[in-house]
């Protein structure tokens, strides 16, 4: 097999939380594009349905919604059975439902970081299993989790300490699951991104001030697009990857170089 029929992703089932918008949407795009059918997984189900019905006839590939709360172990159940259900099997999970609340830790309220906490990495562990115990009955799959730059560094000037604990849990999740399962066929591996111009993040009043902050600390001087996130993604989901695992690719403009 050629190295463009390795990276092709024809036929693989592949779910994508978070998958309504953002680079969540940009995953699912991308491996759609590539010829996998993909489970829009988002706890905003009308937003999921219109994504899917974009990528379905974008692409022409299978493409369905798919609602779940990734903190409670009774949806994820429900999810990998409605997946299953329409799919059959599971190559490939994108777990990168996530949240950030920029509060000062002084002021932080105990259920503000419980619920970050909550989502970025308990919800991380969450999907992580469902996926990785289906994929271990398969004998395969790739698991990629979204971490981010800020598992590297501290980002300023906003003050973030949950998310950035948060999401170096999920590459010490991710380190811990390679290797457990490393022998049994399933992969596992993160991406974290440095600051992206998603519309959520170009849009939004409490970051919009912060953005020219951002882009004079960078090396390039601009934020990433979410479409220079789906190579990466593409790859770590199918066949041109398999000695690829327990690793984290760090896609943000050279940020965390200094």
């Amino acid at each position: 097999m050629g190295i463009m029929e390795k990276i092709r992703l024809d036929g693989k089932k592949i779910f994508v939380t978070g998958g309504a918008r953002g680079i969540g949407m940009n995953y699912a795009r991308a491996v759609a594009e590539a010829g996998a059918d993909v489970a829009i997984v988002d706890l905003d189900l009308p937003a999921a349905r219109e994504t899917a019905r974009l990528l379905a006839e974008e692409t022409g590939r299978d493409v369905f919604p798919v609602q779940a709360d990734v903190t409670s172990p009774e949806s994820v159940d429900a999810m990998m059975e409605a997946i299953l259900a329409r799919f059959g099997r599971l190559d490939a999970a994108f777990c990168n439902a996530g949240i950030c609340i920029n509060v000062p830790a002084e002021e932080m309220p105990y259920a503000t970081w419980k619920k970050v906490l909550d989502v970025n990495l308990n919800g991380m562990f969450l999907t992580n299993i469902a996926a990785g115990k289906q994929m271990l009955k398969q004998g395969g799959g790739s698991i990629i989790n979204t971490a981010s730059m800020s598992a590297h560094i501290v980002n300023v000037p906003q003050p973030q300490c949950a998310y950035n604990a948060s999401k170096a849990g999920v590459i010490q999740l991710t380190k811990s699951l390679a290797v457990e399962w490393a022998t049994r066929g399933v992969r596992v591996n993160s991406i974290s991104p440095g600051y992206i111009g998603t519309d959520l993040t170009l849009n939004s009043p409490s970051l919009i001030p912060l953005i020219e902050k951002w882009n004079a600390m960078a090396p390039m001087h601009r934020l990433g697009k979410p479409e220079e996130l789906q190579a990466i993604a593409v790859y770590l989901a199918g066949d041109a990857s398999p000695f690829t695992t327990g690793s984290d690719f760090v896609i943000d403009g050279a940020f965390t170089c200094f």
